[in-house]
């Protein structure tokens, strides 16, 4: 009762002093990423910095590959004033269940009825309002498609030829894309449908056969080298369309009807080549040409640090980020170390062209070796488990804020603090970093410490990172004036 009663009968102002001294041991702040690290209100005094950040765009010439299950991209884009111009073009096979095939009945009883080409539709890439012209052609057998999976920025290193359309060319509203399909033989949506010529149908319904194209898909190939499919490079077209082979959405269906010996009717079938991932081949190229875009004057094979950067999906470009104050700070302790990158928004195309082609989904941010040549994880921060790796703790996808007047600017962040904290106590080497916006990739992996540096060979695949040709974005670099690319940091001193 005394300690209460005593307690009561104090001042009124040592009351509010000793409230006023424990609000100012401990500044919380809020961070981009959250606030796992930053200590309860204990006692310890908070404090942030921020560091500059060294900039600048190069353009990536490291392969970007599509491999048989990854979505496959037809389009162009050809009114981009930041990335230039984008054109793609798919080259694929449909292949027979089974070898030898026949059409079933004989050659003939079979009345060809019609082919189509059929493509499962996954999304689009740009501005779905305005048209876009696709035409199917066939492989020239002078350059076939080969097994292994091309580089899709290597066009003209491995080219592949056409010998001639098999349909004459369609103008496609891409938002029909979406529209139902119902028949007799399809009740489908997402589809895309290229009715071949006529004497094409025949080729692949009554004079093919087991006797000669059919008897092998090696065979096959010798008579029809694949399909081609490409897009008009002109004005209006400002789109890449995704499609998957794989999918069972995706086939060339012959339409014929045929007898059989007694038969006295005659009905219409179809038969369904398909893409056989392990057996049909394919090959996607992405070709950019960025002449006269605000881009070409921003890539660099210097060390000149840059206002802009600008990450653009492989086959794209990379921003390389430099750090160099970290290394003199003094021993602390790091609660939280983020480096943030927000886009930089593009007024005058801000409702049009920058609402259309939007951000890639994922960053990765990386340590280049300059030695090696290749990607490897941010030391301590970057971890691969059994689960995969820790992208999202480490940070990197795409996310939204309102600042500086905009209701919606694409950011991305990334977690340093295990990194940061080895710089500054054990003086672990800092490294340059490289920010891409990754496909199918590798990375080489060392495990954080003490663990004992072994290092190993992982990969990212589009459903860790991005869809080819998916997603462009102009950054604040680190000496933009309301933008900056920076390093936070959050820290007690010892």
């Amino acid at each position: 009762m005394q300690s209460i009663f005593t307690l009561r009968r104090l001042p009124l102002f040592a009351v509010l002093i000793t409230i006023i001294w424990l609000a100012a041991c401990t500044r919380v702040t809020s961070t981009e990423l959250g606030s796992g690290l930053i200590p309860p209100i204990d006692g310890v005094v908070t404090k942030d910095t921020l560091l500059d950040v060294m900039t600048d765009s190069f353009d990536d010439a490291d392969t970007a590959r599509v491999y048989a299950a990854d979505q496959h991209v037809v389009g162009a884009i050809t009114n981009d004033p930041l990335f230039g111009r984008t054109t793609a073009s798919m080259y694929f096979e449909m292949q027979p269940a089974l070898y030898p095939f026949s059409v079933p009945g004989t050659r003939d009883s079979i009345v060809v009825d019609s082919a189509v080409l059929i493509l499962s539709y996954k999304g689009v890439y740009g501005d779905s309002t305005q048209p876009i012209r696709l035409t199917l052609s066939e492989v020239d057998h002078n350059t076939p498609i080969q097994p292994s999976a091309y580089p899709s920025n290597y066009p003209n290193v491995r080219p592949l030829n056409v010998s001639g359309q098999l349909a004459p060319p369609v103008t496609i509203d891409i938002r029909r894309l979406k529209d139902s399909v119902k028949n007799r033989y399809e009740n489908a949506v997402n589809q895309l449908r290229i009715k071949v010529r006529s004497d094409v149908a025949a080729r692949f319904i009554k004079f093919y056969d087991s006797t000669n194209a059919y008897k092998s898909d090696s065979v096959l190939r010798e008579y029809f080298a694949g399909f081609a499919l490409t897009a008009d490079a002109t004005s209006p077209a400002n789109a890449l369309l995704q499609f998957n082979l794989t999918d069972t959405n995706s086939k060339f269906a012959l339409y014929y009807s045929s007898s059989t010996t007694g038969a006295t009717t005659r009905d219409t079938n179809v038969v369904n080549f398909r893409f056989t991932a392990g057996v049909s081949r394919s090959a996607n190229f992405v070709t950019r040409n960025r002449a006269g875009s605000e881009i070409s004057n921003h890539l660099t094979t210097t060390a000149k640090p840059d206002s802009l950067v600008y990450v653009q999906t492989g086959p794209g470009t990379y921003v390389r980020v430099r750090i160099p104050g970290l290394k003199d700070l003094s021993n602390r302790i790091i609660h939280r170390a983020e480096l943030i990158a927000e886009q930089v928004p593009d007024d005058a195309n801000l409702t049009t062209i920058e609402a259309a082609m939007l951000p890639p989904r994922y960053l990765l941010l990386s340590v280049w070796d300059s030695v090696n040549q290749r990607k490897r994880n941010v030391p301590n921060d970057y971890i691969i488990s059994s689960d995969g790796p820790n992208i999202s703790s480490f940070g990197g996808f795409l996310t939204y804020k309102s600042i500086n007047g905009y209701d919606r600017v694409g950011s991305y962040v990334f977690d340093l603090t295990r990194y940061a904290q080895g710089v500054i106590t054990r003086k672990d080497t800092t490294h340059t970093l490289r920010l891409t916006a990754p496909v199918n990739d590798s990375i080489y992996y060392t495990p954080p410490y003490p663990t004992t540096p072994t290092t190993t060979l992982n990969y990212l695949n589009p459903s860790v990172g991005n869809d080819i040709a998916n997603g462009r974005v102009r950054l604040g670099g680190g000496t933009h004036s309301r933008f900056r690319m920076r390093l936070r940091i959050i820290f007690s001193r010892i």
